[in-house]
């Protein structure tokens, strides 16, 4: 059988384009094969569940737009199909006053991005809001949100099969040939053809522009994110979520304060080079993943240009005394006694030979094909959109 399209990857933004192109042609044959034995198994299902609203991203950026089209989407997608999901809003908190000029720009960019209801807040209204929290300014976002971004891709599964949709789980796809049309796809659970195939492989996706036989851009270097939770006793510490001001000189946000979508306060992450491209532990090696990100010459050029942060990073993975010191900046009551342990996740970040990162979504195409290299932060919550545009990029080659 030859099927219309094949995807690679059954993450959230996988799972978001099968969707999409289902609601669009619902006769279309449509294959969804994923390496795990679970959708949603590495980047989708360990992130902290945030509705991003689009108020970092470059206004005109495809980040910006999608963040802001996919978070309504995703919300009604929610609201359809009973998904845990609380709109609870949070606050973007300046502690210093070097910070002041840069939330003024957050507030420039979220007004120009379209966000609704953005409020400038005084100290004495960030308490209002955050009883415990701490600082000279901050913007209240109250768009922003938390969701069980699992359970959405679990019923993205099940609308995929009710459409006729086929999914195969325990399928890792290593190669991908051009047969005159069409295109064959060779994996663990056997070989498949379609006229169009889509990667999304997050952790992977440079390994399959190369499965594929086409030249890479960019390659995925993994960096692990650790939480602590607070412990239940001292919860009320924190009312929603608590961000910091991003610092434009460096390439990670920096630790903050989420409230989970099923129960309780989640505190981080980090940023550390991870070991493996699943490595949620620094005890997780692979020697293939790290092999491959230390040969390659962009790791280094990004390690000197952000040496003190790097450092820092690594200091504050091993030091949970440095990662309540760091949280203590956004919340001074916290204290060391109050984290425990939480999850990790790894983020799959496209980098360039020169150590630049690749901050917008990032695609690549070829004739019948279509690989996502690069889908960051807002991609669960923008998912929807994503998939929209791909649809639309698929369909131009289709025609």
């Amino acid at each position: 059988m030859t099927h219309d399209v094949i995807i690679v990857g059954g993450g959230i933004v996988g799972l978001a384009t099968a969707h999409r192109l289902l609601e669009a042609r619902p006769q279309l044959k449509i294959l969804l094969l994923e390496k795990e034995s679970k959708l949603a198994a590495h980047q989708t299902g360990n992130n902290s569940g945030v509705l991003h609203s689009g108020l970092y991203y470059k206004p005109g950026s495809a980040k910006a737009q999608c963040a802001v089209q996919g978070l309504q989407l995703m919300l009604a997608f929610c609201r359809e199909h009973g998904i845990a999901h609380d709109q609870c809003g949070k606050i973007v908190v300046a502690t210093a006053p070097n910070e002041l000029e840069r939330l003024e720009n957050l507030w420039t960019r979220g007004n120009a991005n379209g966000l609704q209801g953005l409020r400038k807040l005084n100290p004495q209204q960030i308490k209002e809001i955050e009883p415990h929290a701490a600082g000279l300014a901050a913007i209240h976002v109250p768009q922003e949100g938390i969701v069980d971004y699992p359970a959405a891709c679990e019923k993205l599964g099940e609308l995929i099969r009710q459409r006729g949709g086929e999914i195969r789980l325990n399928a890792r796809v290593e190669k991908m040939i051009a047969d005159g049309s069409e295109r064959s796809v060779e994996t663990s659970a056997g070989n498949f053809r379609a006229k169009f195939v889509i990667t999304c492989g997050g952790l992977h996706a440079d390994r399959l522009v190369k499965a594929a036989g086409q030249k890479l851009s960019a390659k995925i270097v993994p960096f692990r994110g650790e939480y602590f939770q607070i412990k239940k006793a001292r919860q009320s510490l924190v009312r929603h979520l608590i961000y910091p001001v991003p610092d434009p000189k460096f390439p990670f946000l920096g630790v903050h304060f989420t409230r989970l979508v099923h129960g309780g306060i989640e505190a981080g992450p980090n940023a550390v080079l991870a070991f493996a491209r699943e490595g949620y532990k620094w005890t997780n090696f692979n020697l293939r993943d790290f092999a491959e990100s230390l040969t390659f010459p962009g790791l280094w050029k990004f390690l000197v240009k952000y040496p003190s942060l790097c450092g820092y990073e690594i200091r504050r993975s091993l030091s949970k005394a440095e990662f309540t010191r760091s949280l203590q900046k956004l919340v001074p009551d916290i204290r060391e006694e109050d984290l425990e342990t939480g999850g990790a996740g790894v983020r799959a970040q496209a980098m360039l030979p020169s150590g630049s990162l690749i901050e917008d979504f990032h695609f690549e195409e070829a004739q019948g094909t279509l690989h996502v290299i690069n889908a960051p932060s807002p991609a669960a919550t923008a998912s929807l959109a994503i998939g929209q545009r791909i649809v639309e990029r698929v369909f131009a080659q289709m025609k």
